[in-house]
């Protein structure tokens, strides 16, 4: 065996560090130029991906708001909004399945408000098991069993809820030519999409109230005795010849609907690409453009003996160091832009997520990558006597 000792891991040069960002800093148009270019890029890239992310978040908003951990649906189903009516004898037998705590109906529907000042508005209503009231929200104000009282509604306080006149306990309204009392006020963990406010009320009240076919139940909420029984409820349902999904299962398949089946999904995606190549071609062009007003400084340095690697670590990190700049401020503009539209648009659905910045960041890694690439293999073939004697 040889004696001889493993060779080092190359050092990295403070010094040839702390010069590249003085380089850079000092030529502060250009810096600024990189700057705003990758800015307006993760901006953008932000500002879409976030739209559609909130789109997707409230467009299951009354599954988050429910809770139900299994939910029961004519296999047609694509968006919780767009139920099928399910046939009276299916609560029944989905109770009796093996591994099935509990189920209840719930109803799922629209109507129409007739305010006091004379106008209407479009509701969404939802109908809770008159027994359980599984799937009730939580009280902001009220009493929970005022909704068995005559008429009685509980009102969801959320983005839509001045558009009923932000009405208090005891309001009163019509909706489908019948009485209307509101009992509580209601908060929930997501807001709806199509800026409809949302009413809770019996099972029973809400057939009463709303016009309906033949058959009545939208979805069979199932509570499993075990989370572990929830494949086994599953395919017992589909043998009845329905569709048994989880909460996350209907979550991404709602996902799914307006990722795939929609434009939604297609626009953003093109929105993004093109806030990306946007993004490249400025920070591309600009950095290119520093290192070559920069050729006779790297040239010297590779004339006193700096290697290769250096030379490009000195162009990664000025490149690194100026999309996280950019990155950051890409960021922050887009959560300020976000608050400030919020402030005048509740109901804006618009909502930064942890894979919204995970995406921009990647990408803002692409664009310093390709940027460091170009500029490297032109410092790289510096022939430094050709500076000198120039």
């Amino acid at each position: 065996m040889s004696d001889a000792p493993a060779p080092e891991p190359p050092r990295v040069n403070v010094g040839l560090l702390l010069l590249a960002l003085k380089l850079l800093i000092n030529d502060r148009a250009k810096f600024y130029s990189l700057v705003i270019g990758i800015t307006f890029a993760v901006f953008l890239m932000v500002q879409m991906t976030s739209m559609f992310a909130g789109v997707l978040q409230r467009s299951s908003a009354t599954v988050a708001n429910v809770g139900a951990s299994i939910w029961v649906m004519d296999p047609a189903v694509q968006t919780v909004a767009n139920s099928i009516p399910l046939p009276d004898y299916l609560p029944d037998a989905v109770r009796s399945l093996d591994g099935v705590r509990y189920a209840v109906p719930l109803y799922s529907g629209g109507g129409q408000a007739r305010l006091r000042n004379g106008t209407y508005q479009a509701v969404n209503i939802i109908g809770l098991d008159d027994t359980s009231l599984y799937g009730r929200p939580k009280l902001e104000r009220g009493n929970i069993e005022d909704i068995y009282g005559e008429n009685g509604f509980i009102v969801v306080h959320d983005a839509e809820y001045g558009k009923l006149g932000s009405p208090g306990i005891g309001a009163e309204f019509e909706l489908n030519d019948h009485r209307a009392v509101v009992v509580g006020i209601a908060s929930v963990a997501s807001n709806g999409l199509f800026g409809v406010p949302t009413l809770y009320t019996t099972y029973n009240r809400a057939l009463q109230y709303l016009p309906q076919s033949r058959f009545t139940t939208s979805y069979v909420l199932v509570e499993p005795k075990r989370p572990a029984d929830a494949p086994r409820i599953e395919a017992a349902v589909a043998k009845l010849g329905y569709l048994a999904l989880t909460k996350d299962e209907f979550d991404r398949r709602i996902a799914g609907f307006y990722t795939f089946q929609t434009g939604i999904g297609v626009n953003i995606m093109l929105m993004t690409v093109m806030s990306f190549v946007v993004g490249l071609s400025i920070s591309g062009q600009t950095f290119y453009t520093f290192v070559l007003e920069n050729l006779d400084k790297f040239g010297a340095l590779k004339a006193i003996g700096a290697q290769g690697r250096e030379l490009v670590s000195m162009i990664l990190f000025q490149a690194g160091f100026t999309g996280l700049v950019g990155y950051g401020f890409g960021v922050g503009l887009c959560a300020i832009v976000i608050t400030l539209v919020r402030l005048r648009m509740p109901d804006y659905a618009a909502v930064i997520t942890y894979g919204n910045l995970a995406l921009a960041f990647g990408m803002t890694v692409v664009i310093a990558g390709v940027s460091s690439f170009v500029a490297a293999r032109r410092v790289l073939s510096i022939d430094p006597f050709e500076i000198f004697r120039g």
